[in-house]
């Protein structure tokens, strides 16, 4: 329910951000997201104290914010220039690039049924953004950039959620992406009126809560039950797109985006398949017998 929740939230959140954008910048809209964020996150602190901002993990802090500041410009350009469905169609190309980053920084292993998935979940990509085709453009690679910089960002809550609250990863977040979103911000300001007003501060809190939801599903529940209820997000986006804005899905993008699906959840299945056999498999004691794990 926490993962429904997320999905759904992250969906109407994109919906707020395209009435916003409508009178400022994408890079003002994304500073403006952090800030209202990290606002609605502080009460997070109030149980607890400031103690759950104690860390020694400050550098890998700073990596998750800078990572995670350029996915959210990126992601929040593609979705203020192109229609919402296909900008969500390509943001889920992350956990492709998860699985590749998990093997070029982690070191992790990766066999031929999973590479063979994640090549086929980019055939899917390429579905979707048909370089060379009228329909291309430049919005579509800040899209796919924005789905990169979102892997590396969740390679670093890998290692943080070793040691670290889930709540303290979002304020800290917020605190960080706040900071570095504000000289891009700055470059391309305008003044809302009160309406604009509005959409920012609730494109902040859909997104503080959705946040707060992922992170806490993450932590209670396995990645590969998780990851397939995250789809939820695209029909609902299709559905407001459609009652707000006019917009429809074309085939391409419907075709590519089942493919992208298909193959995380096939990588999501074989991961933890994986991982359930290296728990229960059976180690080889120092005498040479076998000992339950």
């Amino acid at each position: 329910m926490l993962m429904a929740a997320s999905a759904v939230l992250f969906a109407l959140m994109a919906v707020t951000l395209r009435f916003a954008t409508v009178q400022v910048s994408a890079f003002e809209a994304g500073f403006f997201r952090s800030l209202f964020g990290l606002v609605f996150a502080l009460p997070l602190l109030i149980k607890p104290g400031l103690g759950m901002l104690r860390t020694r993990s400050f550098g890998l802090y700073l990596v998750r914010g800078t990572t995670g500041t350029l996915s959210m410009l990126a992601s929040f350009w593609a979705l203020a220039h192109l229609p919402l469905a296909q900008a969500i169609s390509i943001s889920y190309s992350t956990p492709l690039f998860v699985t590749v980053g998990a093997v070029l920084i982690l070191g992790e292993v990766v066999r031929a049924r999973r590479w063979s998935a994640v090549a086929i979940g980019f055939v899917g990509v390429l579905i979707i953004m048909r370089p060379g085709g009228m329909h291309f453009s430049f919005d579509m690679l800040v899209a796919l950039a924005g789905a990169a910089f979102a892997a590396m960002s969740y390679i670093a809550i890998k290692y943080l959620s070793r040691t670290e609250s889930p709540d303290a990863v979002v304020i800290y977040m917020s605190a960080i992406m706040t900071v570095m979103s504000l000289v891009p911000a700055l470059l391309h300001w305008s003044w809302p009126d009160a309406g604009g007003w509005f959409w920012l501060v609730l494109t902040g809190l859909l997104a503080t809560i959705a946040q707060v939801c992922m992170t806490r599903a993450y932590q209670a529940g396995e990645v590969s039950a998780l990851i397939p209820i995250n789809f939820i997000q695209l029909p609902v986006v299709v559905t407001c797109a459609w009652f707000a804005f006019g917009q429809t899905i074309d085939a391409a993008t419907v075709v590519g985006a089942a493919i992208i699906v298909s193959a995380n959840v096939y990588i999501a299945r074989r991961e933890a398949m994986l991982a359930h056999r290296a728990a229960t498999a059976p180690a080889i004691a120092p005498g040479g017998s076998r000992q339950s794990t």
